[in-house]
C-alpha cells in the first residue's frame, strides 16, 4: 500500500493496517480526537516518530506581530495563532532499556482503528527490539464528549517471548519542538517557539500537574494527569516534575503472557482571568471525576452519547460503501468540532491541526452550522453566542473603518481581525450576512425565541446597520454595495457582488422583521421605526447585476467583461493559482477560485429562475478551478438542482474524500471542516433537494445512477423527520413529534406520527454534462457497492490542490 491508500474501506470506521513512517502527519489528522473543547492529534502514544505533534485547547492562542512593508490605516497590528499546549498523550515504553521506537527493531504488525460509533482510537502493535525482545502493545484513547475537560488512555504492554523488564514513562510535556511550517503557503500555520512560561509544577504518587502562561496573550493553562496501574507481582513507581515536564514512571518484570496496564486520565483547564489556584484546582477536580468514572465508565458514556447521536443524525447511503464511510467520517469530525465548543469558535480545521493558525472564518456559519442546526442545535446556539461575545470588538472595528454597526473579522480566534491582507480579508464583508443567516436558520429550525431576544436580535441589528452604512442608493434609487470581496477570493474589491448583495438583502429584511417581533428589545438597542424602514428600503432596492447579452448573472458588476484566464496554457503543477500567480493577474481575469455566484443560487434560490440557474451554472463551471475545499460541495448542490446528477455525484465524492484522499495536499495541517460539512450538505441539499429559506422545509429529491438509496433525518423544532429516497419514490416518516408541514416538489404535505407519506421521486431529463477548465474536472465517480472491509481508501485521482 502507498501512503494514499492505507485506510481500509468500511462503512463505520477508519482502519489503518500499515504505518506510514514517511508522512505520518496526514494520519495524525485523520485519527485526531476532539470534543470542541480539547483536541488531540493522532500522534503515536510514545510521541515519536511524528509528523506534527498537536494538543489544542479551544481559544488558547499566542499573539504574533503582523509586519507590513507599507503600513496602512486600519491594518491589524497583530495576529493570533493556535499553539500546541502541554502534551499529555505521551507514554514512553522501554523494553530492557531499549526505547520502543518503531524506526528501529522489527515491526511485526501495526494497526489503528477509529470507530465512529465508539469514539475511541484503538491501536495494536507487535514489535521486537534490536536486542531481540518481543512485546505486544495495545492502547485506546478518547476525548470525552460528556466530561469536556477530560481525555484518557488505556495502555497495555504484554511480554511475548520471554521475561522482560518494562519501564513506562507517562508524561506531560510543554513547549515541544515543532517542525517548520511550509514557507510561502498562506494555508500553513506559524510555528511559535516555546510559547508557554512555567508557573507551577507538582508531581506526587500517580499524579502530576503543570501550570503555564502564554508569553504575550496572557492565557493561563493547566494540565494534569493521574493514573491507575495494574500488573503482576512487584511494581515500582516514581513521580517527578520540572517547569516543562511531569513524569510518572512505572517499572516491573513481565513473564510471557503477562500484561502491565496503565490507565491515564488527563485534564485541561485554561483562563485569561482566573488565578493560578483556580485553574489548577479545576484540573484536579476534573481528574478526580474522571478517576471516579474510570476508563470503562468513560468509554461507556462515549458510546452512549454517540449511539444517541447516530440514531438521529446518520446519513445512510446504498450503492457506494467508500462514500458511506467518507460521509460518516465527515459527520463524526463535524460533531467533534462543535459538540462542546461552548461559547468558543469552531475553527476551520476544528481542533485537528494548526492549519490557518487555528482561525475561524465564515466557513463556520456558511457550512458547518447549517449541518449542526438540524442534528445538534445546542452547538449552534453556543457558536452564535460566541459571535455575540465578540460584538464589542466588532463594533470597534466598524468604527475604525468608518461604518455603523458591527464588522466581524474575516479570520480570528478571540474576535479581533487577524487578516493582514485586506482585499481578501476585511473587504469580505459578507461574513456579517453569513452570521445573520445562521442566526435566522437556527431560530427558524428551533423556535428558540429566547435566543432571538437575548442574542440573535442584536446580531441582526448590528449587521444590518453595517450594511446600511456600507451601501448607498444611487441616482435612480438602486442600493449598491461597492468595493467588497465575495466568496471568490480571485475577484477582490468588486462592486455589487451578487452573493454579497443577496445575503445583505436577507440580513436587512431579517433585522427589520426581528425588530418588529421584539419591539421592547429593539428599542433598547436604539432601533426605531425610521431605521427599520431604511433597512426595508435598502433590501427592496438592492441592485442585482445581470448580463442581458450573455443571459447570465455576472459574479459582480462588470465581471463578465473581464478577460478570460488562459486555462489552456496553465499547467497542472501551477494549481492552486494563488501560490504561482500574482493576485494582480487573478483579480482582473475571469477565473473563479471557489463557488460564488453558484453559492448565491444555493442560499438564495428564490432570486433566480430555473433557466437562469442552468445558464449561470454552465457559465461558471467553465471558470471555476476549485482552488478551495469549499467549492465542490456547492457545485454539487446546484449541479443536482439543474439536473446534472452524475456531475453532482462526482463533486459530492470530492468534498467527502477531501481529507481521506488528501486531495488538497495539506490534510497534515488538519482536516477541512467546511468541506466535511459540505459533503453532508451536498447529499441533503443536493440529492435531497432540501431548502430551508422559507417558513417550512422544502424537498426536491433525486438520485444519481451510482446510488440506490439515500436516507437522512432532520430535527426541526424538536420534531425528527426521516427522509428515505430511492429512484422510484421518497418516504417521509416522523420519528419524533406529532406532525410536520413541508413540501415535496412543490406539493404541500403534512406528515403525522405513525403515518409515513410516500411520493414519487422525479428524475430530471438527461442533459449534456457541463465543461470545466482543462485539468480541473472532478474525478469521475465509480460506485463501489461490493467493497466491504477489504478495499482501501485513496486509490482515485488526487489531482486537486485546494485550501
Amino acid at each position: 500500500m502507498t501512503s494514499q491508500d492505507n485506510f481500509t474501506v468500511d462503512p463505520w470506521q477508519i482502519v489503518e493496517h500499515t504505518l506510514d513512517l514517511t508522512g505520518p502527519a496526514r494520519a495524525e489528522s485523520v485519527f485526531a480526537l476532539s470534543n470542541g473543547h480539547i483536541g488531540l492529534r493522532g500522534n503515536l502514544d510514545e510521541g515519536e516518530p511524528h509528523g506534527l505533534p498537536g494538543t489544542y485547547l479551544n481559544g488558547v492562542f499566542e499573539l504574533r506581530p503582523l509586519p507590513y512593508g507599507e503600513a496602512g490605516y486600519g491594518y491589524p497590528e497583530s495576529s493570533q495563532s493556535v499553539i500546541n499546549v502541554t502534551n499529555g498523550k505521551i507514554i514512553r515504553l522501554l523494553v530492557d532499556d531499549e526505547p520502543f521506537d518503531l524506526r528501529y527493531g522489527e515491526l511485526h504488525g501495526h494497526s489503528r482503528t477509529l470507530d465512529f460509533r465508539e469514539g475511541v482510537l484503538r491501536r495494536q502493535v507487535e514489535w521486537t527490539s534490536p536486542a531481540g525482545r518481543t512485546v505486544r502493545v495495545t492502547s485506546a484513547r478518547l476525548v470525552s464528549l460528556t466530561q469536556r475537560a477530560v481525555t484518557a488512555v488505556d495502555y497495555r504492554v504484554e511480554a511475548v517471548d520471554g521475561p522482560v523488564r518494562i519501564v513506562l514513562q507517562s508524561e506531560l510535556v510543554a513547549n515541544e519542538q515543532l517542525p517548520q511550517a511550509g514557507a510561502g503557503d498562506p494555508r500553513a500555520a506559524a510555528a511559535l517557539e516555546a510559547p508557554l512560561i512555567g508557573e507551577a509544577a507538582h508531581a506526587a504518587g500517580t499524579k502530576a500537574v503543570l501550570v503555564h502562561r502564554t508569553r504575550y496573550s496572557g492565557i493561563r493553562v493547566a494540565a494534569g494527569m493521574d493514573h491507575l496501574i495494574e500488573g503482576p507481582g512487584r511494581l515500582d513507581s516514581t513521580a517527578e516534575s520540572t517547569d516543562d515536564q511531569g513524569r510518572i514512571s512505572v517499572t516491573t518484570v513481565l513473564s510471557p503472557g503477562e500484561p502491565l496496564r496503565l490507565v491515564k486520565f488527563i485534564a485541561y483547564g485554561w483562563s485569561a482571568t482566573r488565578s493560578l489556584p483556580a485553574v489548577r484546582d479545576q484540573v484536579e477536580a476534573a481528574l478526580t471525576a474522571a478517576r471516579y468514572t474510570g476508563w470503562d465508565g468513560l468509554a461507556a458514556e462515549q458510546s452512549q452519547y454517540l449511539r444517541s447521536f447516530w440514531d438521529a443524525s446518520d446519513i445512510e447511503i446504498e450503492g457506494d460503501v467508500e462514500l458511506q464511510q467518507a460521509v460518516r467520517f465527515a459527520i463524526f469530525h463535524v460533531l467533534q468540532a462543535g459538540a462542546r465548543s461552548e461559547e468558543r469558535a469552531i475553527p476551520a480545521k476544528g481542533l485537528t491541526g494548526p492549519g490557518y493558525d487555528g482561525h475561524s472564518f465564515w466557513d463556520t456559519e456558511a457550512f458547518v452550522l447549517p449541518v449542526l442546526t438540524y442534528c445538534l442545535p445546542a452547538a449552534v446556539n453556543q457558536a452564535l453566542r460566541w459571535r455575540h461575545t465578540t460584538l464589542p470588538l466588532a463594533r470597534e472595528r466598524a468604527t475604525q473603518l468608518g461604518l455603523a454597526g458591527a464588522v466581524f473579522p474575516w479570520r480570528t480566534i478571540r474576535g479581533e481581525e487577524c487578516s493582514g491582507y485586506w482585499p481578501a480579508g476585511s473587504a469580505a464583508f459578507h461574513i456579517g450576512a453569513d452570521i445573520a443567516s445562521a442566526v435566522v436558520r437556527y431560530i427558524r429550525a428551533t423556535g428558540d425565541l429566547q435566543f432571538e431576544r437575548e442574542y440573535g436580535l442584536e446580531l441582526l441589528v448590528e449587521t444590518a446597520r453595517m450594511w446600511r452604512s456600507l451601501g448607498h442608493h444611487d441616482a435612480i434609487g438602486r442600493f449598491r454595495i461597492e468595493g467588497v470581496t465575495g466568496p471568490d477570493e480571485y475577484s477582490a474589491i468588486a462592486d455589487n457582488n451578487v452573493y454579497t448583495n443577496l445575503m445583505a438583502q436577507t440580513n436587512l429584511r431579517a433585522a427589520a422583521e426581528a425588530a418588529t417581533r421584539n419591539p421592547d428589545e429593539a428599542a433598547a438597542l436604539g432601533v426605531d421605526t425610521e431605521e427599520a424602514a431604511a433597512w426595508r428600503d435598502a433590501a427592496r432596492a438592492m441592485f442585482i447585476p445581470f448580463d442581458a447579452n450573455l443571459g447570465v448573472h455576472p459574479q459582480a458588476d462588470g465581471f463578465t467583461d473581464h478577460q478570460l484566464w488562459d486555462f489552456e496554457h496553465t499547467p497542472p503543477e501551477k494549481y492552486p493559482l494563488l501560490l504561482h500567480y500574482p493576485y494582480f493577474d487573478l483579480y482582473r481575469k475571469q477565473v473563479v477560485k471557489q463557488a460564488d455566484l453558484v453559492l448565491a443560487m444555493q442560499v438564495r434560490g428564490d432570486a433566480f429562475t430555473a433557466e437562469q440557474k442552468a445558464r449561470n451554472f454552465a457559465y461558471y463551471e467553465r471558470l471555476t478551478v476549485r482552488d478551495s475545499s469549499l467549492s465542490a460541495c456547492t457545485q454539487a448542490v446546484i449541479a443536482a438542482e439543474v439536473g446534472q446528477l452524475d456531475l453532482a455525484y462526482d463533486y459530492t465524492a470530492e468534498a467527502a474524500l477531501m481529507d481521506l484522499h488528501n486531495l488538497g495536499g495539506n490534510t497534515g495541517d488538519g482536516l477541512h471542516m467546511a468541506s466535511l460539512a459540505g459533503a453532508c450538505i451536498a447529499l441533503v441539499a443536493g440529492f435531497g433537494g432540501v431548502r430551508d429559506q422559507g417558513e417550512h422545509l422544502s424537498f426536491r429529491p433525486r438520485l444519481p445512477a451510482g446510488l440506490r438509496r439515500l436516507t437522512f433525518s432532520m430535527l426541526v423544532r424538536e420534531k425528527l423527520v426521516q427522509i428515505a429516497i430511492t429512484h422510484s419514490g421518497t418516504t417521509y416518516t416522523l420519528r419524533q413529534g406529532t406532525e410536520l408541514k413541508f413540501s415535496h416538489d412543490g406539493e404541500e404535505l403534512l406528515v403525522k406520527a405513525g403515518r409515513p407519506v410516500h411520493r414519487p421521486t422525479l428524475a430530471p431529463p438527461p442533459q449534456e454534462r457541463c465543461v470545466q477548465p482543462p485539468g480541473r474536472e472532478p474525478a469521475r465517480r465509480h460506485a463501489q457497492p461490493g467493497v466491504a472491509s477489504g478495499g482501501t481508501v485513496g486509490s482515485g485521482p488526487d489531482h486537486l490542490a485546494a485550501e
